[in-house]
């Protein structure tokens, strides 16, 4: 981009462990900031733990298909703690995960180019490889080529998305039993995992504001508001009074 570009709408992400409350904090926000403009959400995650959920609840080969899933994201995870590389197969079906979020974040620049403010649920990141939001395959891994090339291929991605800083990132603090109550259906000790890393990540020096996601949902939609309301001021931005 040029230095006399116009400036892109702003982009605000909404990050935290699942059971903090991102997707309804998420539309919640977006119904807020179209009273300033034109504004569409984008979901940035991999959702393969989604997907792997919703396959299990489908009749007579649910268990079997998401099990499958899950089975196939675990031998990555676990390879991954080794150094070494998955089977083809796994990493095949991880890298799948990685195109889609891939097509998601294109559209989603797409909508602003357009003009359209944006609110992501969850976004990318690089400091934490293979936690949430993260790259699953280790460019450094011992393994075959082809392998070898996917996780190339799958870090460019991420180095190309985070490369894009939010203007804005809500920190949904949460918790471990405020969020396995909400979230009953996920492990426990995935939830930990990721309520540790949360804290730390970086988003490549964006602005980050800190919320207790620990209160009800009514209040942690109000503080998201409120420090949305100031970044969007902050670009001239005014809420229409109609």
């Amino acid at each position: 981009m040029s230095n006399n570009a116009p400036a892109l709408p702003p982009l605000i992400a909404i990050v935290g462990c699942d059971g903090s409350g991102k997707s309804t904090v998420s539309e919640a926000l977006l119904e807020w900031v179209r009273g300033y403009g034109p504004a569409a959400a984008a979901h940035l995650g991999k959702q393969q733990g989604n997907t792997g959920r919703s396959l299990s609840n489908l009749p007579v080969i649910g268990g079997s298909l998401g099990g499958f899933i899950e089975s196939k994201a675990s031998t990555v995870r676990k390879s991954r703690t080794r150094n070494k590389s998955p089977d083809t197969f796994p990493a095949m079906v991880m890298y799948a995960f990685t195109l889609r979020r891939i097509r998601r974040f294109r559209r989603m620049q797409a909508l602003r180019r357009k003009g359209m403010i944006i609110i992501a649920d969850r976004y990318p990141q690089l400091d934490f490889p293979s936690a949430f939001d993260g790259p699953d395959m280790s460019v450094n891994a011992e393994g075959n080529r082809f392998v070898q090339w996917l996780a190339q291929r799958e870090q460019k991605a991420f180095e190309w998305m985070t490369s894009h800083r939010p203007d804005l990132v809500i920190r949904l603090n949460v918790d471990l039993d405020t969020a396995f109550a909400r979230k009953p259906d996920h492990r426990r000790e995935a939830l930990a995992r990721n309520i540790e890393i949360t804290p730390q990540l970086t988003f490549n020096g964006a602005h980050i504001v800190e919320i207790d996601a620990n209160h009800p949902l009514a209040e942690v939609g109000a503080a998201a508001e409120a420090a949305v309301t100031t970044t969007l001021a902050a670009r001239g931005y005014q809420r229409s009074q109609t």
